[in-house]
């Protein structure tokens, strides 16, 4: 006899994830519908792919995003200036400190879930004073695609990533960004 409680567990778990991916197209949607320049103002050049040239950057991201959700807007202080580091490991791990402290309201702190929305891999290459040169896709979702979107608009928010000037070339490094069901981030460099 089959168990009809695992059967609406099923059904709340279908309802609730669709709701989550409503949530996350809204907020993508709203930001862009704020976005007004192509370029974030640490960034020098255009990126050459074409999902990262087609997310332009969205300086009231989080109060679209609140606004989408029903939510009061958190209030966006300005990021301290970033250091130049020694090593990549400590840019990456700059650079994903800056990720969060930079886009509040949609990244996430604790426990990564078992099961994620999405996973887009990014290739950040940055100039030697840490602006972004370009943005590549490494990885692209094959669903909530919107994750990407909103992935390349944090990392543009987040810049500059300090003076890498003296570390060797090529000045890139790659940042993973896992999402939950609330359509929120964690960067991996963040994850140990």
């Amino acid at each position: 006899m089959p168990c009809i409680e695992s059967d609406r567990t099923d059904v709340a778990v279908r309802w609730r994830r669709a709701a989550s991916a409503l949530a996350v197209a809204m907020t993508a949607l709203a930001i862009a519908a704020c976005s007004q320049s192509e370029r974030a103002p640490g960034e020098t050049s255009g990126p050459t792919t074409r999902s990262a040239a087609a997310a332009p950057p969205a300086s009231s991201a989080g109060v679209a995003a609140a606004a989408a959700a029903g939510a009061e807007p958190l209030v966006r202080r300005p990021l301290a200036a970033p250091t130049a580091r020694r090593s990549w490991a400590e840019v990456r791990q700059q650079a994903a400190e800056r990720l969060v402290a930079a886009n509040p309201d949609i990244t996430y702190m604790g426990k990564v879930p078992d099961q994620l929305l999405a996973i887009p891999v990014l290739e950040i290459e940055l100039n030697g004073d840490g602006s972004i040169r370009r943005i590549d896709i490494l990885r692209e979702p094959r669903q909530a695609t919107e994750t990407l979107k909103i992935a390349v608009e944090a990392v543009r928010r987040a810049a500059p990533f300090g003076d890498v000037s003296r570390l060797p070339k090529p000045w890139k490094f790659v940042e993973t960004f896992l999402f939950d069901d609330a359509g929120k981030f964690k960067p991996r460099t963040l994850e140990r």
